[in-house]
């Protein structure tokens, strides 16, 4: 995956680590590598949301794994939650992260976590306005640590004297999704710092709305989907997908042309990229007839 401007249209797999073993994940980050898929994205939490009882890897350690063991897909976290780390703590872990995959992180940041997550570990969780504001001047800190020259640094909430951060990243810029919805307290994070804002899937339907609210950053969208192999298996498709994922809104369902319909509607909205997660969660045979039989038109309509 590029950011840069020669790129249409980007895809990534959604494929948060939850009751999944390494070996699974990895084996199906090289599917979606085989595939075509542009990048892989993983979720940041302690425990998984509404289900603590199930095994969750660490992303940010994941991550390390996975980009030893791949050579082209790119990598990144929706969101990586602020309040888990010290902004230093951070660009240190997004260096060596970006140095292990050779140049493939995609730097993805919200300012919330699950306030329950926050408390049950003992995080303090801070009003909202606050973790907005700590995201500002995390993101500020990390611009200075990937420049590896020593700084100072003082903030309402953090302060360095005389830190470095080396060794500096492998790209000359990694990129900055922000991820959330809020027009008050996203919106202009986005706006002033990022250069990607990632539209979740509960908010696809304020896409047009919001967007101008983004200024120069460029658009992805979240979506669930549920890619059926043709009319047979399509009522069946829909139902696991709406099961599986129906509350967190901006579910897309169908066969290869109406799946394509949908994702050609985000694009002529703005929308350059799509974050997706599939309703068998990214079997290598669904992995394969969406890169085959979706992406190719919906790239097509970016540049037509």
């Amino acid at each position: 995956m590029s950011t840069d401007s020669d790129v249409s249209v980007w895809f990534g797999l959604f494929l948060p680590q939850l009751r999944m073993s390494f070996d699974t994940i990895l084996e199906r980050t090289v599917a979606a590598e085989a595939a075509g898929f542009d990048s892989v994205w993983l979720m940041d939490h302690l425990v998984a949301p509404a289900a603590p009882q199930w095994d969750t890897f660490e992303g940010w350690t994941l991550a390390a794994g996975l980009a030893t063991r791949t050579t082209r897909i790119r990598l990144g976290h929706l969101v990586t939650a602020d309040p888990f780390r010290h902004p230093a703590v951070l660009a240190k872990m997004a260096a060596t992260v970006d140095a292990l995959s050779g140049g493939r992180l995609e730097l993805g940041l919200g300012w919330g976590s699950v306030d329950a997550e926050l408390r049950a570990f003992g995080i303090e969780s801070r009003p909202a306005p606050e973790r907005a504001a700590r995201l500002r001047e995390t993101i500020e800190i990390l611009d200075r640590m990937f420049a590896g020259e020593p700084f100072d640094y003082s903030g309402a909430h953090y302060r360095l004297e005389g830190a470095i951060g080396r060794p500096v990243p492998t790209q000359a810029h990694i990129p900055v999704h922000i991820g959330g919805a809020g027009p008050k307290l996203t919106m202009p994070l986005v706006r002033d710092l990022a250069d990607w804002w990632n539209c979740p899937s509960y908010a696809v339907d304020q896409l047009a709305e919001l967007t101008p609210l983004a200024g120069d950053a460029r658009v992805s969208v979240q979506h669930p989907v549920g890619l059926a192999a043709g009319d047979g298996d399509r009522d069946e498709v829909d139902a696991a997908t709406r099961r599986r994922f129906g509350s967190w809104g901006g579910v897309v369902t169908g066969n290869a042309d109406e799946v394509t319909a949908a994702l050609v509607a985000d694009v002529k909205r703005g929308a350059r990229g799509f974050v997706l997660q599939f309703h068998d969660f990214g079997s290598t045979e669904t992995l394969e007839r969406f890169m085959r039989g979706v992406a190719p038109a919906v790239r097509a309509a970016a540049t037509g």
